[in-house]
């Protein structure tokens, strides 16, 4: 099967489909210019990601931790969704219920119109005071301190993403594994399978008997167990769905009438 008729039958898949998760890694983030921060990408002076995005680093040195994450918020902050992002957004009203469910923390899905997101990993632009637990939402660059306090208590605030080193939020989770179980199709794209627990929630999907369709430009892990797997970006492969979804739509709207 070449890659028009997988998008074929990933429309088609669509259109039966009422409930839908759509699960995003990297990949989809990369074609809007983003580095995924990791190895060369992520090398900072002479700091890697796994030496500042910890715990431990940040009760060493926070200042130093918040000159690395105000770098990257602003390599992020002019960056735009790209044709993948806006053609899930797009999909809010086409389906009794979408969820997008993110390992990416920069808010492109949010910036493109989509709505329940689950950021299994956090968001760059929202902090978190270390004495009260109080999330707040900032989008300054630059910021107008760093490293940022808290403006209640005066307590250091903490970039909210998950480190190296810490769990993900159990309820977030667990909330993820419990959508996975009653949708009807998931959608996966542009995460290479490899980082878990966030990998095991597209597994549960296909354990549970849902419809899993796979968008990469690389073959991974869940390839061999997606119903249909099309190599290609989101960025170009999302929009092709989308158009003949919408006219698969209108044929059985023009069909009712």
């Amino acid at each position: 099967m070449d890659i028009r008729e997988k998008v074929q039958t990933a429309a088609h898949l669509l259109s039966q489909a009422n409930n839908i998760i759509v699960f995003t890694g990297s990949g989809i983030s990369s074609e809007s210019g983003i580095p995924t921060f990791r190895g060369k990408d992520g090398l900072w002076k002479q700091f890697r990601a796994q030496d500042l995005a910890t715990p431990a680093a940040f009760s060493s040195n926070p200042k130093l931790v918040w000159e690395w994450y105000e770098w990257r918020r602003n390599i992020i902050a002019d960056k735009q969704p790209n044709p993948g992002h806006k053609a899930i957004a797009e999909w809010n009203d086409l389906f009794s219920s979408l969820y997008v469910i993110t390992q990416n923390i920069d808010g492109l899905h949010q910036k493109a119109g989509s709505a329940n997101i689950i950021e299994l990993h956090g968001n760059i632009w929202k902090l978190r005071c270390t004495k009260e637990g109080i999330i707040t939402e900032d989008h300054s660059c630059p910021l107008k301190e760093i490293p940022p306090k808290c403006t209640k208590c005066g307590a250091l605030l903490r970039p909210h993403v998950v480190w190296f080193g810490e769990s993900l939020d159990m309820e977030l989770l667990s909330e993820a594994v419990k959508l996975c179980s009653e949708t009807d199709l998931m959608l996966v794209i542009g995460t290479s399978s490899l980082v878990y627990p966030a990998a095991s929630i597209p597994l549960t999907a296909v354990e549970s008997g849902v419809k899993v369709i796979e968008i990469n430009p690389d073959s991974t892990l869940l390839t061999p167990r997606a119903d249909t797997s099309i190599r290609g970006k989101a960025g170009d492969v999302l929009p092709e769905i989308s158009d003949i979804l919408n006219n698969i739509i209108r044929q059985t709207e023009g069909r009712e009438k």
